[in-house]
């Protein structure tokens, strides 16, 4: 061989006698591959019969081929692993390399499930308790029918059809048993499993009528109707960090009213009440009471109060107020 040659598997040799591989980074160049890379050319080209052009034919012997290709395999295996240690890959939301600990002593945030408001399913007064999955679908798409002029049959039948496509009609019979009946309906649920049955296990008809029943639980407990003969209204709503209590006046004082809202709460939180033009906003930075009031000339109009618990949830929980003579 000749001492290009010679020189590269001498080199070749050392790096892989040697005890501490990291030798490769100062001893491994790019002139180095390459000349790993143009003698399994040239080896290929030997075999061939067909040398390329300006290049002088070398003789390989037996066996040497493969020992080319190995060493050519290593260095380049090699080459990778030192580029990804030199500019090792970062996460997308990284600019540059960071160091994480390993764990944390003293987690300054408490983890609570990401849907706080889901924990009220176990006050409604349902056979079997719907699929978490299932009930937070329903109560959102309560919320968004909060503040419909929709009569409540049509409220009900809105808030499941997206868990029943197409079954509209049947939808609408059972919501007017459900209407008639306080909470439940023996027309309807008669045949309803009274043991430890899950909601997948319920024929169609009956998980509409539980899906319409919780429904209209929600939508009453998220309605707060108010009077002369019946100013104050209570209500209570159960949250992933503790009972959420509410106490809603409403106070005449001669030409005006006062709409008021006091709150115990869990956990700090947020009282945003809005009537038609006008708003207020009170802030608790810890658990415990919180009031907001408006005062205004109308008495027949609808307020909404949003509820915002930042530490267990992103989406505010809205009630709507009706005040009406």
């Amino acid at each position: 061989m000749n001492s290009d040659s010679e020189s590269f598997h001498h080199q070749l040799l050392t790096w892989v006698l040697a005890d501490n591989a990291t030798t490769l980074e100062s001893s491994v160049d790019d002139e180095e591959l390459d000349g790993v890379e143009n003698s399994l050319k040239q080896a290929t080209a030997s075999t061939s019969g067909e040398p390329e052009s300006g290049v002088t034919p070398q003789t390989f012997l037996l066996g040497e081929i493969p020992t080319v290709q190995e060493r050519f395999q290593a260095v380049l295996k090699r080459r990778l692993q030192l580029q990804i240690q030199n500019h090792p890959p970062l996460f997308p939301w990284e600019s540059q390399l960071t160091d994480y600990p390993d764990y944390a002593d003293e987690p300054a945030v408490v983890l609570v499930p990401a849907w706080g408001w889901v924990a009220q399913q176990s006050k409604l007064n349902l056979p079997i308790a719907l699929p978490e999955s299932i009930f937070r679908q329903l109560l959102q798409k309560c919320q968004l029918l909060l503040t419909s002029s929709l009569p409540v049959g049509a409220k009900l039948v809105q808030a499941v059809e997206d868990l029943f496509p197409n079954e509209n009609q049947a939808l609408n019979d059972i919501a007017g048993l459900v209407l008639r009946s306080t909470y439940r309906s023996p027309e309807v649920l008669e045949a309803m499993p009274n043991i430890e049955s899950d909601y997948s296990d319920l024929k169609q008809r009956q998980q509409m009528a539980l899906s319409l029943l919780a429904a209209k639980q929600v939508l009453d407990n998220l309605t707060i109707p108010l009077s002369l003969t019946n100013p104050v209204v209570e209500r209570e709503w159960l949250t992933s960090a503790g009972v959420m209590r509410l106490k809603v006046e409403y106070q005449s004082q001669g030409q005006t009213g006062k709409l008021r809202v006091e709150g115990k709460l869990p956990t700090q939180g947020i009282f945003t009440l809005k009537g038609r033009d006008i708003q207020a906003v009170g802030q608790s930075a810890s658990s415990g009471s919180l009031s907001v009031e408006l005062h205004s000339q109308q008495l027949n109009q609808i307020y909404t109060l949003e509820v915002d618990f930042p530490e267990i949830e992103q989406a505010p929980l809205l009630f709507v107020i009706n005040p009406t003579t």
